[in-house]
Order: C-alpha cells, then sequence, then structure tokens
C-alpha cells in the first residue's frame, strides 16, 4: 500500500510538473509572439515618423529651385502658372506637416503620422489633441496606445467602400476630472450591433495584439478602457490617471 501511494504521488508530481512546464513554455511563447509585436509597432512608427522628416528635409533641399521658378514665372507675368504652382506647393507643405500640437513631442509625431495616413486613404479625420508637460504615462507606453488605436480606425475606414458611406475617424486627447482622457471613433462597415467580446477574438493577429496591448498598458497605470459598439460606428475611450 505504502508503495502505491509513493508511486501515485510520483506520479502526480511528474503530471504537475509537466502541466507546469507546457503553462511556462506557452507563456514564453505568447509573450515573445507580444514582444515581437510591440517591436514591429514601434519600428513602423518610427518608418512613418521619419518619412514625414525625410520628405520635410527633401522639400527644404528644393527651396531655392521653387523660388527660382516663382522668380521665373513673375517675370514672365504668368500670374496663373504662378498662382497654381502656390497652390500645388501648399497642398505639398500641407501634406507632410507636422500640424497638430498636442504639448508632446511623441504624440505630436505619430498623431501626425497617422492622421496623414488616413487622409491619404480619402479618411476624413478631426482632431483635437492637447496633454499636459508631466504625465504618468510614459511617451512610449502613450504613443502605443494612440498608435494602435488609430491603427485599428484607419483599417476599419478602408473596409468601407469609398463613396458608399463615410469614411471618418474623430479623436479627442484632453483632461477629463483630473485624468488623461483618449478617445478614438470611426466609422465602421458593421450594420449590426456586435459583443465587444466577439469583436475583440474575431481580431486575430497583430490587431488583436493591439486591443490587448492597449488593455495592459491602461492596467498597468490604474487606468480603464471601455469599447461602444454600435452599427455604423466603433469607439474606444481610455482614462488614464496622471
Amino acid at each position: 500500500m505504502n508503495n502505491l501511494i509513493k508511486l501515485l504521488l510520483v506520479a502526480f508530481a511528474a503530471a504537475l510538473i509537466s502541466v507546469l512546464l507546457t503553462i511556462l513554455i506557452l507563456k514564453n511563447k505568447y509573450d515573445k509572439r507580444l514582444s515581437d509585436f510591440q517591436d514591429s509597432v514601434l519600428k513602423k512608427q518610427r518608418d512613418e515618423v521619419q518619412n514625414i522628416y525625410q520628405t520635410m528635409r527633401a522639400w527644404r533641399h528644393d527651396y531655392h529651385n521653387h523660388m527660382q521658378a516663382i522668380k521665373a514665372l513673375l517675370s514672365m507675368g504668368k500670374k496663373e502658372e504662378l498662382s497654381e504652382y502656390l497652390d500645388n506647393l501648399e497642398k505639398d507643405l500641407d501634406s507632410i506637416d507636422i500640424a497638430i500640437r498636442t504639448g508632446n513631442v511623441g504624440l505630436d509625431a505619430i498623431l501626425s503620422s497617422k492622421v496623414s495616413i488616413a487622409r491619404k486613404n480619402n479618411i476624413e479625420v478631426n482632431c483635437t489633441a492637447k496633454v499636459p508637460a508631466d504625465l504618468k504615462i510614459s511617451d512610449v507606453h502613450l504613443c502605443a496606445i494612440v498608435g494602435n488605436l488609430m491603427d485599428n480606425a484607419i483599417e476599419a475606414c478602408e473596409k468601407i467602400t469609398e463613396g458608399s458611406e463615410p469614411r471618418f475617424i474623430r479623436i479627442y486627447i484632453g483632461l477629463f476630472k483630473s485624468q488623461l482622457y483618449i478617445s478614438v471613433s470611426n466609422a465602421t462597415c458593421e450594420k449590426h450591433r456586435r459583443r465587444l467580446s466577439e469583436l475583440v477574438t474575431s481580431k486575430l493577429g497583430e490587431h488583436g495584439f493591439g486591443l490587448r496591448r492597449i488593455d495592459k498598458l491602461a492596467e498597468k497605470y490604474d487606468g480603464y478602457v471601455n469599447r461602444k459598439n454600435e452599427p455604423g460606428i466603433f469607439a474606444t475611450e481610455v482614462m488614464l490617471p496622471l
């Protein structure tokens, strides 16, 4: 009987160790996938911002050429051609200018990049954002939250056939009840209300990680995430203590 009990205890211990090892392996795999996703998101954001600055530097490099062309058109009295030339320059500059001033350089860069991408995809964007100089959340994590929110909003709008329904994204970032309040709402092609749990689990791949990343970061800073899913519109609110 004692031998049987010992054998059972050994078998139980072996099974327990096996389960724990399996959990550890799965956790390590998940952590690796999450880490890879985070790295890819940060690289994507860095590349987008770098592209803006490269374009701005190229525009500055061409400044003298633009001035010469303008002077030439003026000297020839070609007012219509000059007006058209200046209009094109203005459009070009508007497309690359970091026009969003939030008070946080990192947030300025990521918002300007994402808004530029959205507008190039014929998505109407309305953005109001202002943050205090001192924040509890790090700049990297703030940019990760906003970047993921914008990526998901842009993806949802791109699924709407152009001309069939309005494509839009509304962004508001500011102070509310002594907390940093982030709201991103966007048009969707969903015609019926879906359970949020169904929506989150249906977003596989990097977008699923993106949703979980937002939740994890909000939890890290004792914040709160609220998602609202209505026909034709999806909204996410994030509240972060200051």
